[in-house]
């Protein structure tokens, strides 16, 4: 008996261990955002590719996340009429409404304080890209040479998409190194108890309740 409570004494171990989450790595840098409505949708393609039309809003967010699924929006809601309400259409132009957000001081690189959010109408022409658009509004921009987005008003001064260890914010960033940029896609946990942590859980109460009852055979 002993030496079988001893094998699933270790069995629920290292279910315990292997129900763990394992947190990923996040990447420092602006996700790109488009309205769809009065909510944000995460663009499937760049800001020097996409061509918005005249009335479009874009967003621009700057925060550490995994991916596009735990990516953080910007945080005013998209609304073309509170941005360029003001700026008139003009014949050979089009106007982008866009929503520029440097996040939390959490998010931003040690060392450095992001400034306000602000909202800015851009007057481009007509075949403008959203990165025009940007670039009409908030300079200086800064790319890296993949093209990649790494300062919006020269916020942040240094840095391009770098990891960053899991669970490190501003003060702690233990970054890695990095050339890809954002993380695809990944399956995420919502923080609760996973089945196999509770089925661990539940071997050690039935192993506890056996060495009880044993124990009292014995003792008899």
């Amino acid at each position: 008996m002993g030496a079988l409570v001893l094998v699933l004494v270790a069995g629920a171990v290292g279910v315990l261990g292997a129900a763990a989450p394992a947190q990923a790595a996040g990447y420092r840098y602006w996700s790109y955002w488009q309205a769809s409505g009065t909510t944000w949708t995460y663009a499937t393609e760049g800001p020097a590719i996409a061509r918005p039309s005249d009335g479009a809003v874009h967003g621009f967010r700057f925060a550490v996340s995994a991916d596009s699924s735990d990516a953080s929006k910007p945080r005013t809601a998209p609304d073309f009429a509170a941005v360029c309400g003001t700026t008139p259409a003009e014949p050979g132009t089009k106007r982008i409404a866009l929503v520029i957000d440097p996040g939390t001081a959490a998010d931003a690189p040690s060392g450095e304080r992001p400034p306000a959010p602000r909202t800015a109408c851009a007057r481009v022409h007509p075949g403008a890209t959203a990165a025009e658009a940007l670039a009409r509004v908030a300079k200086p921009l800064r790319y890296d040479g993949n093209a990649l987005l790494c300062a919006i008003s020269g916020y942040p001064a240094t840095g391009c998409g770098e990891q960053i260890a899991s669970g490190a914010r501003n003060g702690d960033d233990a970054t890695q190194d990095s050339a890809e940029g954002p993380a695809k896609a990944s399956g995420d946990s919502d923080g609760g108890p996973s089945l196999g942590l509770v089925a661990g859980l539940g071997a050690l109460a039935v192993l506890g309740a056996a060495a009880y009852w044993q124990s009292r055979r014995r003792s008899r």
